[in-house]
């Protein structure tokens, strides 16, 4: 628990967006600097500007490919310096990058790996912001750590930055990256700054992990289907996840975990609106949410694998060797929606691709089923909500939604904890059924 002595913490990370250019900056440095608490900045590489405009990441991992692939990169490097000299120059720094870019470009002609290529833009993003906040600058390099195998090694990186920091009374660290053994740069996937920060947090035992980026929080619903949701005052880690794993993107998944289980809430907040409160991402509250449900979100892109069998219930072993088909062909299950005798697997598309064959094979191999047929363009909504579970008709009344819009639901399932309802339906029919469970709780 945190001391009772010690000043109020806050670890702060903005993304792209709110780091795109000198308009932007000068609003990131005037939240921080409003609120001596937060004290420690994770920040992202600079985003996109307007609509059209790319990524300072990807015009590295472009650059960097065309480097190493013989190609000219000299003209496309020179742009992506020149977003840099175009946030100094508008920040009015008496501040120089030209070694840097120096040492960049050696690097990526001697083929320094795509990783380092990607991580310069949170590198020199964390230079500028640092210079012109004031703040200490640390090398992610120096204090987030990988093994030997590419996987984070939480621990050691806990004991190294929670050391290093108690140095630094404020500290600028960029996020997305980390090194290995031999002192290679190493990156989380993208959207990793979100990891940084949460890594962050819990180092320095914060009191709070906020991060800033171009949205209000946590909507209910996707905006680009739903016209104007509402958002997420109030929502728990198991929510979260559950509604990101479904699709929901406003936070990298893996970054609630080194928070979660040292107890610091996360609050999404917005660059462009700081005086909104955003959302609470909390291990648990008593708060009920509005009409019973947290959130709704979905993806394309599945597949079910329905398996029948007379007795199939009385058959031991018979799931067991239904899941090694697969775990041998290297593809993961998503839900395991089954009756007394049919099982039905529901599995990636990307991942069954070219497998197919060898998958139906296997299947009546190990459990010689009656019968075996695949459907695939399956989409998945899941209707998530911590009130849910002592709430009586939240499941009528996702179904009389779907049935209303003249919609077919191809698979159901609802785990134990009834803290989502997950449906199938055609990808065809994704976007009207979101619109429709949208309408039917929050309209």
């Amino acid at each position: 628990m945190h001391s009772e002595n010690r000043d109020y913490i806050k670890v702060v990370k903005f993304g792209g967006s709110s780091l795109a250019d000198a308009a932007q900056f000068k609003k990131t440095a005037g939240i921080i600097l409003a609120d001596k608490s937060r004290r420690y900045v994770i920040p992202s590489a600079p985003g996109k500007r307007r609509q059209g405009d790319s990524k300072v990441t990807d015009m590295l991992y472009e650059c960097y490919d065309r480097a190493t692939g013989g190609s000219d990169f000299e003209d496309l490097f020179e742009e992506i310096a020149n977003r840099y000299r175009a946030i100094i120059e508008g920040l009015e720094l008496d501040y120089s990058l030209e070694d840097e870019f120096a040492l960049i470009k050696k690097a990526f002609i001697t083929k320094s790996g795509r990783d380092f290529a990607a991580s310069r833009g949170e590198y020199l993003n964390g230079l500028v912001l640092a210079k012109y906040l004031g703040f200490d600058f640390i090398d992610a390099a120096e204090v987030i750590f990988f093994g030997e195998n590419g996987i984070f090694d939480d621990e050691y990186t806990n004991k190294v930055l929670g050391n290093r920091l108690k140095r630094h009374k404020n500290a600028v660290i960029p996020g997305f990256y980390g090194s290995m053994p031999n002192d290679t740069i190493k990156t989380f996937s993208r959207g990793g700054s979100d990891i940084t920060g949460s890594i962050v947090a819990r180092a320095v035992q914060a009191d709070i992990y906020e991060n800033w980026t171009d949205v209000p929080g946590f909507l209910m619903a996707d905006p680009r289907i739903v016209d104007n949701p509402k958002v997420i005052k109030h929502i728990t880690y198991n929510e979260l996840r559950e509604l990101s794993y479904m699709g929901a993107t406003v936070l990298h998944m893996d970054a609630i975990f080194p928070v979660r289980f040292a107890g610091i809430p996360i609050n999404i907040r917005n660059t462009n609106d700081p005086e909104a409160a955003g959302t609470m991402i909390v291990s648990a509250t008593g708060e009920i949410p509005e009409n019973r449900i947290t959130g709704i979100s979905g993806r394309k892109g599945f597949c079910v694998i329905t398996i029948e069998k007379d007795m199939m219930n009385a058959e031991l072993g018979f799931g067991r060797r239904v899941l090694e088909v697969l775990e041998k062909q290297n593809i993961s299950f998503e839900h395991l929606p089954s009756g007394i005798d049919t099982m039905s697997v529901v599995i990636s598309e990307s991942e069954f691709n070219g497998k197919r064959d060898a998958v139906i094979n296997n299947i009546c191999a190990a459990v010689e089923p009656e019968t075996i047929f695949i459907e695939g363009s399956l989409a998945l909504i899941a209707v998530v909500g911590r009130g849910m579970k002592n709430a009586k008709g939240t499941a009528a009344k996702v179904f009389r939604a779907i049935g209303d819009a003249d919609i077919s639901i191809r698979t159901i399932d609802q785990g134990s904890s009834e803290l989502s309802i997950i449906i199938g339906v055609n990808e065809a029919d994704f976007e009207n059924a979101m619109r429709a469970l949208y309408n039917e709780f929050m309209g």
